[in-house]
């Protein structure tokens, strides 16, 4: 099973969510990202929230539709990603992308960057994706990168005080056995000279970005399968 959460944020950063739908996705909504599902002809399985950035009249026509709803107050000491999280990883699935979760607030935003580690332990996949960005947490390994069309730039930055033995191969600005601390630029805006590179480390944490300089409006991923950002490769 993967498992697809849909949040609020703002709708102008999401891709078509239709792209990245099939048989084997599961899809959550996240307070107002029940009405991006359904707008894009989707029907979450689960709903988590409190629903109050809906309109109650709007909120009582999907509820009907929605099989399991899980609703919170409005006043709690988790966020609702927080739980839509918690809800995913109860699920166990073999990869987890999150959508709705960039843009806007910035502590929002920040946090739901910091939630992505819940799963590091899992050994899951977790993939955050919006129409500009794709962005994941990686523990140390040997990972092959693929290209994707309308997302050139690759960058490396350290989630924990330093990043050990990080080697880049295959990208315009290579590294060998390099070190990189939180807070550096280094690995930041370098490029796949070919179709795929690898990179690898030996201690740390990892957060690989793929971006561009412009939104594109088409999901970089065939369907609910599609290409990650590291596949692990040994």
């Amino acid at each position: 099973m993967i498992v697809h959460i849909v949040a609020g944020g703002p709708k102008d950063f999401l891709p078509d969510l239709r792209d990245f739908d099939g048989k084997d996705v599961y899809w959550i909504g996240v307070d107002k990202g029940v009405a991006y599902l359904f707008e894009h002809g989707l029907v979450p399985r689960t709903a988590v929230g409190d629903f109050d950035s809906l309109p109650p009249s709007e909120w009582r026509k999907y509820k009907e539709k929605i099989p399991d709803i899980k609703t919170f107050p409005p006043e709690k000491d988790k966020t609702d990603m927080e739980l839509a999280v918690l809800e995913a990883m109860g699920k166990h699935p073999e990869k987890l992308r999150i959508f709705g979760a960039t843009g806007g607030r910035m502590d929002h935003f920040l946090g739901n960057i910091f939630l992505m580690g819940r799963f590091l332990r899992e050994k899951t996949p977790v993939e955050m994706i919006d129409r500009q960005n794709v962005i994941e947490w990686k523990t140390p390994g040997r990972y092959r990168l693929e290209g994707w069309p309308g997302k050139p730039y690759v960058s490396f930055l350290s989630l924990s005080p330093e990043v050990k033995g990080l080697s880049l191969e295959g990208f315009k600005y290579p590294l060998k056995n390099g070190h990189i601390s939180f807070g550096s630029t280094l690995c930041i805006s370098n490029e796949l000279i070919g179709d795929s590179g690898t990179y690898s480390f030996t201690e740390g944490i990892l957060l690989v970005i793929r971006s561009s300089d412009r939104p594109s409006g088409k999901a970089i991923f065939g369907g609910s399968e599609g290409k990650n950002a590291g596949e692990t490769i040994g």
